[in-house]
């Protein structure tokens, strides 16, 4: 009986253990973003050359990120989006999505941005669970995503509820694979595989759905939250997410979206002069490539500790070992 009590014992310390450490990101960059009409901040991508934005208020344009004087100056490239194809999501979401696009702009609302090697760039619209591609010459076309995708994502659990559906993309760099990120109750990831200008499932759209909650940073009280994803990245055959709450990146596997290694921010974000009143996580965007990461931070036209405004990029060195390093 002693050996009983002494194993279940060992057991409760197991389980109440705390966690391990991540590593922090360290950053090497903060740039205030000048001239995004409306801010809202809500996807980053290298395109070529550039750092490109998306803004989840803006249903016309893309935004190029010039570096100037210590901020990345916003320039605008229109593009005239199509009628968007009929939404696979039900009645009363639409109709919600829609009141709320009257009420704050962005009927559209899209929530991330990704590009491939032949300059296109592709942005997600969380109201219409559609994938608008926007070509180097500005010319816009709707993907063709196969009907079964919302209705495999919501049997899954996930874009059952208004305003937390798809919140990240990301494609390859042959543009052949797409990967969508839904935010939260429930979280998940979906791939779709393209060919010939239209996209199927294989083997199922659904990747992972998971709820629950953890903790916030202990910065943000600590208290229990619900996981999420805000962005989604693919970097040499892995995928990278950012979970705003838990101020985290992630990297998971291609085949089933399982984590393998994951990165804290919470340092330098929730570092007192960037500390904004409400006690949630801000962070909106991410791109991961050689260099480092790229975190977005839509404010929302809230004021931060230190006065700033303006909605955020961060940039933050390589992690120890790179991306690629094993657990």
């Amino acid at each position: 009986m002693h050996m009983l009590f002494l194993a279940l014992g060992l057991l409760a310390g197991v389980a109440q253990a705390e966690p391990p450490a991540l590593e922090e990101l360290e950053l090497q960059a903060e740039y205030p973003v000048e001239g995004m009409a409306g801010g809202n901040l809500s996807g980053l991508a290298q395109c070529g050359e550039a750092l490109w934005a998306v803004s989840d208020r803006d249903d016309a344009a893309l935004y190029r990120l010039q570096e100037e004087d210590g901020l990345l100056r916003a320039e605008g490239e229109p593009f005239v989006a199509p009628e968007p194809p009929e939404s696979a999501l039900p009645w009363g979401l639409r109709m919600r999505n829609w009141v709320a696009g009257q009420v704050r702009g962005g009927k559209l609302d899209f929530e991330g941005l990704s590009c491939d090697t032949q300059g296109n760039r592709y942005l997600i619209s969380e109201t219409r669970a559609a994938v608008l591609q926007v070509n180097s010459a500005g010319g816009a076309q709707w993907l063709n995503l196969p009907d079964g995708l919302v209705r495999q994502a919501r049997a899954s659990g996930m874009l059952l509820h208004f305003n937390q559906g798809f919140e990240g993309i990301a494609v390859d760099p042959n543009g052949e694979r797409l990967w969508l990120a839904a935010e939260r109750r429930r979280r998940g990831l979906t791939v779709l595989h393209g060919s010939g200008g239209s996209w199927r499932c294989t083997g199922g759209c659904v990747l992972v759905s998971e709820s629950g909650e953890e903790p916030s940073p202990m910065a943000l009280g600590g208290h229990p939250a619900p996981r999420d994803f805000a962005g989604l990245a693919y970097f040499e055959e892995k995928l990278f997410t950012l979970e705003r709450q838990a101020h985290r990146i992630c990297r998971r596997t291609l085949s089933n979206g399982e984590p393998e290694l994951c990165w804290s921010f919470a340092g330098e974000a929730l570092a007192e002069q960037r500390r904004y009143a409400p006690d949630y996580g801000m962070a909106e965007a991410l791109w991961i490539d050689k260099d480092g990461a790229w975190i977005g931070v839509d404010n929302g036209g809230l004021t931060r500790a230190d006065g700033e405004q303006r909605p955020l990029v961060w940039h933050f060195a390589v992690p120890t070992g790179g991306w690629s390093r094993r657990p």
